[in-house]
């Protein structure tokens, strides 16, 4: 169990049977009164955001959240109109498939290849989330040809990527390079090959 001084941000806690992770921890206390902690905290199933106040001698029960190593397969179009679109991930230790939706996979989707390897966010035993890794490294399909001498101090143009995202990248790229992207920013790292 946790005590409230525990609660920094990064910490998952269990609170009625739902995993939070503490985004942000405020430690107050008024004047002869019990020390309390005000924490910001995001239900990591559905992405609510909530705000809530721990008591001194509160305990906080840790959830319990792993990370399983996953290969996603392929997105399936929405089944219905205004429905969203399912991403089908294998498990690689058992080769169990499970579908997330899109509100769960979120912006991890724009990184996503098919047949690439993430890890999922494990909840008991029920995937709930994808975390990505810092960069990924994704294939060029489409990008303008880089002409020698168009610009005197550098310069970008669009390319799109395999998973479908388009980045600005430096000039030299050209199709069929694989460039590295930051995950957090979407922005061009380096290229790869």
């Amino acid at each position: 169990m946790y005590e409230i001084t525990d609660l920094k941000p990064g910490t998952a806690i269990q609170i009625d049977g739902d995993p939070y992770l503490v985004l942000s921890s405020q430690f107050g206390r008024k004047s002869q009164s019990k020390a309390n902690m005000q924490c910001k905290l995001k239900n990591i199933q559905t992405g609510a955001i909530v705000a809530r106040n721990f008591q001194g001698s509160e305990k906080i029960e840790p959830a319990d959240i792993g990370f399983r190593r996953v290969q996603y397969l392929y997105a399936s179009p929405p089944l219905s109109i205004g429905s969203d679109r399912s991403y089908i991930f294998m498990d690689l230790q058992n080769y169990d498939q499970f579908m997330l939706d899109t509100g769960t996979v979120g912006e991890a989707a724009k990184y996503l290849i098919e047949g690439g390897e993430v890890d999922a966010l494990v909840f008991g035993e029920k995937p709930i989330g994808i975390k990505l890794k810092p960069t990924v490294d994704i294939k060029v399909v489409e990008t303008s040809p880089g002409v020698r001498g168009d610009t005197a101090t550098g310069g970008g143009k669009p390319a799109k990527l395999a998973s479908g995202l388009t980045i600005n990248v430096p000039l030299f790229i050209n199709d069929g390079d694989t460039v590295r992207i930051n995950t957090e920013t979407g922005a061009y790292k380096e290229r790869v090959s």
